[in-house]
């Protein structure tokens, strides 16, 4: 009897511990929707918020080419100290005479200005590239942002799934205890052999030991999932999505793929990228063009000595007009740099139909996958009603002695696997529905 009294004693303090355990889960949680989840990512991501500041410094670099509309104004102000001037008449080694008339203080000051009416358009094309690249950036931002949601997806559903399992982990294990004291009432009776006891006992140690995998298992997708949506890591999250809700339908592939060249991040930035690379190209054809703009200048200046006779006195003197001027050398200078803005417009012209493949082959490869998970849920379902009739018939069987241990044994461990493989895969169904919204670039 002492030897049976400490198992019992383990189980009673075990079923304590596990009691306990739930209790505690469902105090201190935060409940968070897939929903709620995405919008801390938008908000808090450390990565989703360096590609914002890059939005905005692009922003800024459109604001700046624009203001090269702007005249150039500059002011200047010189003062200086002339030496004296020896006169050499018998050259550098003979003795010299000195001038007598220098001033030896010189100042000046003033301004400048120009604005230029004509380079070519390069003032427009600079603006037109800086809006394309702030475009490109924004886009960046937006597929940046869909993928830390697809992340954050997986790591709420890894949370989901860990803590569905754990659920049926613990009604396995308050089964097995039930069933493993009626194996040791038959075990006193002599009806069964004392290692029936002992393999029903171990068994029941697996799955405590696979419920603290289950628990380090939601610790780490949690942990996960505070970092990528900047909450405090001590932060436990409850998953607040229905498991067992309408999975989306299923439409035809055609429908995905158009979707996905309208709305896609990745085809929008390859897009874009070309359109940056053929105004390059525009912006290099525009060196070999004249340029005309309107000067003025004015400035103050002590001594005078412009104009003879010279004479210590301030005098000032401005002018303002038209300038002109046609770089002739860029007839040969800008042959190359046209040829290689035409070479660097071609590899993007390749690198989007490239793209276009790529994301070809994403809308695919998630249209089958998800396909094939909605095809495993069904099959799963029919497992679990295949494996629960299995256990009733091997529970009667054994009960009545006509089967053995091991086969109530493997029959359980058949029918917790299957309800596992049915959790699991309508948890991959989610996930692979969203990675199919990613590649469509509705996520």
């Amino acid at each position: 009897m002492k030897y049976y009294n400490k198992p019992l004693a383990l189980l009673v303090l075990s079923a304590f511990l596990l009691n306990d355990a739930i209790a505690q889960e469902h105090t201190g949680k935060i409940p968070l929707t897939l929903s709620q989840v995405w919008q801390k990512v938008s908000e808090n991501n450390k990565t989703v918020q360096m590609q914002g500041l890059r939005v905005l410094g692009a922003v800024e670099k459109v604001k700046d080419a624009k203001n090269e509309r702007l005249p150039e104004i500059n002011a200047e102000a010189e003062y200086a100290k002339l030496s004296n001037v020896p006169i050499y008449e018998d050259g550098l080694f003979h003795a010299h005479d000195q001038f007598e008339g220098v001033i030896h203080t010189s100042y000046k000051f003033g301004g400048d200005m120009y604005m230029n009416l004509y380079n070519g358009g390069k003032t427009t094309l600079k603006i037109e590239e800086e809006k394309k690249e702030s475009e490109i950036t924004r886009e960046q931002k937006n597929l940046t942002t869909s993928e830390m949601k697809l992340r954050a997806t997986a790591y709420y559903l890894d949370l989901q799934r860990s803590t569905i399992f754990k659920n049926l982990l613990l009604k396995d294990i308050s089964t097995q205890e039930k069933q493993l004291e009626e194996i040791k009432q038959l075990q006193k009776n002599g009806v069964v052999l004392k290692s029936d006891v002992l393999r029903a006992t171990l068994k029941l140690s697996r799955q405590k030991m696979s419920l603290v995998q289950l628990d380090n298992d939601l610790a780490i997708a949690n942990q996960k999932l505070n970092i990528l949506t900047g909450m405090p890591d001590d932060t436990v999250v409850a998953t607040e999505e229905d498991a067992e809700a309408d999975l989306p339908a299923l439409k035809a592939y055609p429908e995905y793929l158009t979707e996905a060249m309208e709305n896609s991040y990745a085809f929008k930035i390859s897009e874009k990228e070309e359109e940056l690379r053929k105004l390059e190209l525009k912006e290099v054809k525009a060196n070999v063009s004249f340029k005309l703009g309107l000067f003025a200048n004015y400035n103050y200046a002590y001594p005078q000595i412009l104009l003879y006779p010279y004479s210590a006195a301030i005098y000032g003197l401005g002018m303002a007009g038209v300038k002109a001027s046609f770089p002739i050398s860029s007839f040969y200078h800008n042959v190359h740099k046209t040829r290689g803005a035409e070479i660097k417009y071609h590899i993007q012209e390749v690198e989007h139909a490239d793209t276009q493949d790529k994301i070809r082959q994403e809308v695919n490869e998630a249209f089958l996958r998800y396909r094939e998970s909605l095809t495993r849920i069904e099959v799963a379902k029919e497992n679990i009603s295949q494996a629960s009739e299995n256990l009733r018939i091997v529970n009667n069987t054994y009960f009545n002695q006509l089967s053995l241990l091991t086969d109530l044994l493997d029959a359980d461990t058949q029918l917790l696997q299957t309800r596992f493989d049915y959790a699991a895969a309508r948890i991959a169904a989610r996930l692979q529905y969203y990675q199919l919204q990613k590649a469509l670039g509705n996520l």
